[in-house]
């Protein structure tokens, strides 16, 4: 686990939007040191595309009313199995649990740091 620091405001904030909205395993992904897109990734998943959709919408939703970034892009819509969050410095991953299970982004990025996104200070 990492620090936290500015740059993980937003992802944090994000992790615990999707939280809110009971989203299951919910990791934030320090890859910005080997990823030079973006600084962080959240994932999280949902037991169905209802619940899907509802835990993208919460994070778009909270970050906004904090004052946050907007998406520069969200993909996934049409059928709710991976939505992808581009906010250009984090992107934020949710997905339906057999499409988690899938791709297995955590695996991919087994390398990188994690942020303890419930234990640090209020986003």
């Amino acid at each position: 686990m990492t620090d936290i620091d500015d740059d993980a405001h937003w992802p944090i904030a994000a992790a615990r939007a999707a939280d809110a909205k009971s989203a299951e395993d919910v990791v934030v992904l320090e890859v910005g040191p080997v990823l030079a897109l973006c600084s962080h990734f959240v994932i999280a998943s949902g037991g169905n595309t209802r619940l899907v959709r509802t835990i993208a919408e919460e994070v778009e939703a909270q970050i906004a009313a904090a004052g946050g970034p907007r998406p520069v892009r969200v993909e996934g819509l049409d059928d709710l199995r991976w939505v992808l969050l581009d906010y250009g410095d984090f992107v934020v991953h949710v997905f339906l649990d057999e499409t988690r299970t899938y791709y297995d982004l955590e695996r991919l990025w087994a390398d990188v740091d994690r942020v303890d996104w419930r234990e640090s200070a209020p986003a």
